[in-house]
């Protein structure tokens, strides 16, 4: 009974520090991430310039959080119950796809700008600031990706030793 109960307070661990990681990273996306320049008119919506650089350093830094949290989070899992591995993996993945879809989430809420509404009650074109989104969605895999992969940097490290220790 007490392996379940162990078993299942790692899965809502993860769960828990995926939610609130993945608002507070989405809030720090946020503030870090640049904002790409669009004129508005009332029949077009097109970018002020060519800048790709911004969409794509906010990718860039939605990835670098992503990974942090997912290297940080994991750690944290398999620490609390590195004797079951498998559990540990679970709940990382769950925190994961919890805390990136959060972080994805928060970030493009926050600061939005109704571009269709402010093309539709303009008379002259506008240069505003577009709304930050995410250019590559495969980016949301990134913090599970990482989980997974620490996962399995420790059971490799754990199944090494066993095997040192057993040559012995």
């Amino acid at each position: 009974m007490t392996i379940v109960r162990r078993a299942t307070s790692v899965l809502v661990m993860g769960l828990v520090v995926g939610a609130v990681g993945g608002v507070a990273l989405g809030v720090v996306w946020w503030r870090l991430a640049p904002r790409v320049s669009v004129v508005v008119r009332p029949d077009a919506v097109y970018p002020a310039n060519y800048q790709p650089d911004g969409y794509i350093a906010a990718d860039v830094a939605f990835a670098i959080l992503a990974v942090i949290a997912g290297v940080a989070v994991t750690i944290g899992l398999v620490r609390m119950r590195r004797e079951h591995l498998i559990a540990t993996l679970f709940a990382a993945l769950l925190s994961g796809a919890v805390g990136s879809l959060l972080m994805w989430l928060v970030g493009t809420r926050l600061g939005h700008v109704d571009i269709e509404g402010l093309s539709a009650t303009i008379t002259d074109s506008v240069t505003v600031d577009a709304p930050l989104r995410l250019t590559m969605p495969a980016l949301v895999l990134v913090w599970p990706i990482a989980s997974a992969l620490v996962v399995c940097i420790v059971a490799l490290s754990d199944w090494l030793a066993e095997v040192r220790r057993s040559d012995r």
